[in-house]
């Protein structure tokens, strides 16, 4: 009998996961993805109080960003090996605790340790909520918690932003940029407290144990790349950065051929080369990539542009946000009854709107700056997060379709690591570009990086075109 109070029954012999359950598990995803983006916000007030800099700004951002992306691959495994009910609680408990470490650091390297710690315990935790949807619902109920998700994840790094504003601005009870940070902990209680009674374990059928030469090959790739991109800009460039990205490919290339051999010997390789055969899933992670990185740098860049560059307050930069965030949950709602319609063009459509919507934001820009207001950019961040809305979710739910049960985690790991490395590389290649233009023009620095966010859109529109049609 299924421990998620009243869950309706799925296939003989799978726990379910009911309402409240879906809801405990959504609350989960929505922390990790929360936290990467509500700290954009909140850096001058940082830069402020500990006298960072902005080498160690960054680190702020990139240490959780990197740490989170390099180990979801491993929390996806370390669920399907021991539970992933178990490591959903381990992981909140934890990301509990180090969200309390980062609203009481004492200095900027104590913050930048606690991120750290912050997303690792992130990469335990994400991975196990959409390898419990996956494993406890099927047929429109998992659709339903699919598109959920989705619609959590996009509204999560929207939000995230303008309740950063928020907090920052309302400073509770001399608090400041640490309410950002300490805001987590009476959510963590309560999720712990809803999932011990809401939400059902599972685990693979099969569990494998960990493929340690993968996992710290996978984290040396990932490190290479991200640690040389986040952190260049601001460190200058030193010698570190380009030995770092020279020794990238080498470490792609070796994990690659150590997981397909692994493979070839009937091992379980830490990412399995077979689960990239199946259609949807390896084309849906193509297309993943555009748009997160696009998404990514869009967010950061927008936060430091209307605040450095405008001098706009932490809440009138979060207020700009809203009228995306409302797009893309109305466009979230939307999307399942358009899927099953028109299936996966309903992709393709959002690239188009999301296409218009940062083209006019580009507009917009050069015209009026420096006289942005709230109101003048509403209607291309309307448009932008409806788009947004009908490609996210959708993408969500076509690339996990065709995933067994039994390699849940691993799959889940694997999208979740392609979003969360296509997050941060956004934020240092559109970042990067728009502070390396912004000291003398930050007006036109923000249009030409809409430019270049608009060509990843049509990028991804292009990509949308090779979907499978069905996303059932």
């Amino acid at each position: 009998m299924s421990r998620a109070t009243g869950a309706p029954p799925v296939a003989a012999g799978l726990p379910a996961l009911g309402p409240l359950g879906l809801f405990t598990v959504l609350l989960g995803a929505s922390l990790p993805l929360i936290d990467f983006f509500i700290v954009n916000v909140a850096l001058p007030s940082i830069d402020r109080d500990l006298a960072a800099g902005p080498a160690l700004l960054e680190l702020v951002v990139a240490g959780y960003g990197l740490s989170y992306a390099v180990l979801l691959v491993l929390g996806g495994r370390l669920g399907d090996l021991f539970g992933r009910r178990r490591l959903f609680l381990a992981g909140m408990t934890a990301f509990g605790l180090t969200s309390l470490a980062c609203g009481l650091a004492p200095d900027a390297w104590t913050l930048v340790g606690a991120r750290v710690a912050q997303g690792a315990a992130a990469a335990l935790m994400l991975p196990q909520v959409l390898a419990t949807i996956h494993s406890s619902t099927e047929g429109v109920r998992r659709a339903r918690a699919l598109s959920l998700y989705g619609a959590t994840a996009g509204l999560s790094m929207v939000t995230g932003q303008i309740l950063g504003g928020v907090l920052v601005a309302a400073d509770l009870a001399g608090s400041g940029w640490r309410a950002v940070f300490l805001v987590n902990v009476p959510v963590a209680v309560a999720g712990l407290l809803l999932a011990l009674r809401t939400v059902p374990e599972t685990r693979s059928d099969r569990p494998a144990p960990v493929d340690v030469a993968g996992t710290l090959l996978l984290a040396l790739a990932l490190t290479t790349l991200l640690a040389p991109l986040t952190e260049g800009r601001a460190a200058g460039w030193p010698l570190w950065t380009w030995v770092s990205l020279a020794v990238f490919p080498f470490a792609a290339v070796a994990f690659w051929r150590v997981e397909r051999r692994l493979d070839r010997r009937g091992g379980t390789p830490l990412v399995p080369p077979s689960l990239f055969d199946l259609v949807s899933l390896r084309r849906g992670l193509v297309l993943l990539l555009p748009l997160c990185m696009g998404f990514g740098g869009f967010m950061f860049v927008i936060a430091v542009a209307l605040q450095q560059g405008l001098g706009l307050g932490a809440i009138a930069s979060g207020l700009a946000l809203v009228p995306m965030a409302v797009a893309f949950f109305g466009a979230s709602l939307a999307g399942p009854r358009l899927v099953r319609r028109w299936g996966t063009r309903v992709v393709t459509a959002g690239g188009l709107i999301q296409g218009l919507g940062i083209g006019l934001l580009a507009v917009t820009v050069r015209h009026a700056w420096p006289d942005l207001s709230v109101g003048i950019l509403l209607p291309g961040m309307a448009l932008a997060g409806l788009g947004q809305g009908l490609q996210l979710p959708v993408l969500f739910r076509l690339i996990l379709s065709e995933v067994p049960g039994e390699r849940a985690g691993v799959g889940s790991g694997v999208m979740v690591t392609t979003q969360q490395s296509s997050l941060a590389l956004g934020v240092a290649i559109l970042g990067s570009l728009y502070l390396g233009l912004a000291a003398s023009a930050p007006g036109a620095a923000l249009s030409a990086t809409l430019l270049v966010q608009l060509a990843m859109v049509a990028l991804t529109t292009l990509l949308a075109l090779r979907l499978p049609r069905s996303a059932a």
